[in-house]
């Protein structure tokens, strides 16, 4: 289900040079925040009444309050994204940007974050640059970046043994204790399983910070590709080579080892390889 962006609990007036001025898009936040709790208020009352999910028609319903929701927080960051064409002379789009950050592509943010528009320097806008700035570690059009790990085996591994061999290869950064990357893996299973004949490749890059938790999550899960982990969590040199600050994340190499695509999840990623492999 798509993350809604909450903005009611936001505050309703900027000022600058010591006049205030009331944020004329508040009341329609408010409006969609109130839309949003209600399918929420909905979808709490079906898991009540259907805890597993068993009933079909709980299916049914829990996938129409999941579509309402994901249309909804589409609207809701078109609006955004209008708020922030519309408002380059003024701080007003500073907030906005903080809180739909994560919402934006790579060149969403990068147009958002304008040094010329008035609202740049705005202290809110710290961790936009500080993501965008993470971005531009992993964007499309540039070589991707050697790491040097170990394999589960303890034998040091680099990506450069798979990377650039002359095949499509997606860098997966996960890890066994993150919750969105273990129900995002069987997306990049299929997608391995669908293409791997056709020279297809992944390499899993582990956060993890156990060695024995990693090894049973590649076990359990039935990765079958190569891993590598130097089992230092968010300290990992992958963190900083490629500018993750969340997983999963991911970038598609191409066979010269360009990246040509970054955060490809579920079916985003079968779509950039069908394109890919023409089926």
């Amino acid at each position: 289900m798509k993350r809604l962006i909450t903005l009611a609990a936001m505050a309703v007036a900027l000022t600058t040079q010591a006049q205030t001025h009331v944020d004329p898009y508040q009341p329609l936040m408010d409006a969609f925040d109130k839309q949003g709790e209600k399918i929420m208020e909905e979808y709490r009352a079906l898991q009540e009444k259907d805890p597993k999910g068993e009933l079909p028609e709980s299916r049914i319903k829990a996938k129409a309050l999941s579509d309402r929701l994901d249309s909804l927080g589409a609207e809701q960051l078109r609006l955004v994204k209008e708020i922030i064409r519309d408002n380059q002379d003024n701080e007003l789009p500073a907030k906005y940007i903080n809180n739909a950050m994560y919402d934006f592509s790579y060149e969403e943010l990068k147009a958002a974050l304008n040094p010329k528009a008035a609202y740049y320097s705005s202290p809110e806008l710290d961790r936009a640059k500080r993501l965008l700035a993470g971005y531009e570690k992993r964007k499309p059009g540039i070589q991707f970046h050697e790491l040097e790990m170990q394999d589960p085996d303890d034998q040091t591994v680099r990506l450069s043994q798979w990377v650039g061999k002359g095949n499509y290869v997606l860098i997966d950064f996960w890890a066994s204790w993150c919750g969105p990357c273990l129900r995002e893996m069987p997306h990049v299973i299929a997608a391995y399983e669908q293409y791997k004949g056709k020279g297809f490749n992944v390499v899993g890059v582990s956060f993890d910070q156990k060695k024995s938790s990693w090894v049973a999550a590649i076990q359990q899960l039935g990765m079958k590709w190569p891993q590598m982990s130097d089992i230092k969590g968010w300290k990992s040199a992958a963190a900083d080579a490629y500018g993750i600050a969340s997983i999963p994340s991911n970038v598609l190499v191409d066979p010269t080892g360009k990246i040509i695509a970054m955060d490809l999840r579920g079916e985003a990623l079968a779509a950039k390889l069908k394109e890919i492999y023409g089926e």
